[in-house]
């Protein structure tokens, strides 16, 4: 039996929760740091709330909708989420802006993985713009949520080449493949206290897995 202390985690989607799968399938590994103990989503109609609980594991909705703005919704989640006793929270297509008010809540407790090799293209339509850029290399990165928008320290990234041809179609693809590897890896890194945040840099310790076919900073 693993005498591993697992870290409770809590992850935040909007829609189909692909990488909420692959966190979910991560964690049921016996010596995995991290246990999935809640997934909420701000839209009650997200695939992801049922796919979690054919997986075992609470969701609900938490419905932006029905709060008058967003420091009242943002309220609501930080209840949900220190009822449940929640030390981490991973965001996986997590479709809301915080307020600044949460985030420094959350600060150093909260990751996200965004579909560029930050800090090139930050936002939305990221496949897009790389095409339009030029650039050789495209990637993902998993970092600490700050209230700048997809600017915060950065635990891990896996890049991936574009290759003639490539439509923005192409390269999510090939870029969701890494996300499905890479966020897993960074979680376990963060709950293990393998990588922990000093300031705004991440200090890492031991030695990382790297996942095949990638370029990785692990």
């Amino acid at each position: 039996m693993s005498t591993v202390r697992k870290t409770r985690v809590a992850i935040l989607i909007s829609g189909r929760g692909s990488n909420m799968v692959s966190l979910i399938e991560a964690a049921r590994a016996p010596d995995f740091p991290a246990e999935i103990v809640l997934v909420l989503s701000n839209r009650p109609d997200a695939a992801g709330l049922a796919r979690a609980a054919e997986a075992g594991i609470s969701a609900r909705a938490v419905d932006h909708t029905a709060y008058p703005d967003r420091a009242s919704f943002d309220a609501a989640l930080d209840a949900e989420l220190r009822a449940a006793g929640i030390e981490l929270v991973c965001l996986a297509g997590f479709m809301r802006i915080f307020t600044p008010g949460f985030v420094e809540g959350w600060a150093g407790r909260m990751l996200n993985i965004h579909p560029s090799l930050l800090p090139l293209f930050k936002g939305t339509h990221t496949h897009e713009r790389a095409l339009e850029a030029g650039v050789r290399l495209h990637g993902c990165t998993v970092h600490y949520v700050v209230p700048e928008l997809d600017a915060g320290p950065i635990v891990a990234q896996a890049a991936v080449p574009v290759r003639a041809g490539d439509d923005a179609d192409s390269l999510a693809a090939r870029v969701i493949v890494q996300e499905h590897r890479l966020y897993p890896a960074a979680l376990a890194l963060v709950a293990s206290g393998r990588a922990r945040l000093e300031g705004e840099r991440v200090i890492f310790s031991g030695e990382t897995a790297r996942p095949d076919g990638a370029l990785l900073s692990l």
